[in-house]
């Protein structure tokens, strides 16, 4: 790496980070991802079968996990 730590400073200063999801509106999502997250693992208990996992748990649980780390830690998940 030929390049020193104050011209990566000022190359990242002409693109400033822009999260996908603003400060306004993270609880907002992380509410609506736990309540989701919270009513596919109930559906998935009322009804637990192998079909029922790919199409109700791992959504269930992707959506609990960044819920919670919305709602909580306050950091969202930038592209």
């Amino acid at each position: 790496m030929d390049s020193s730590l104050h011209e990566v400073w000022q190359a990242a200063a002409g693109s400033p980070f822009v999260p996908t999801i603003g400060k306004d509106n993270q609880f907002l999502v992380a509410l609506t991802l736990l309540l989701l997250g919270f009513s596919l693992g109930g559906a998935f208990a009322l009804n637990r079968s192998i079909v029922n996992l790919p199409a109700l748990a791992v959504p269930a649980s992707l959506a609990l996990a960044f819920g919670v780390v919305y709602m909580f830690c306050g950091v969202g998940v930038y592209v």
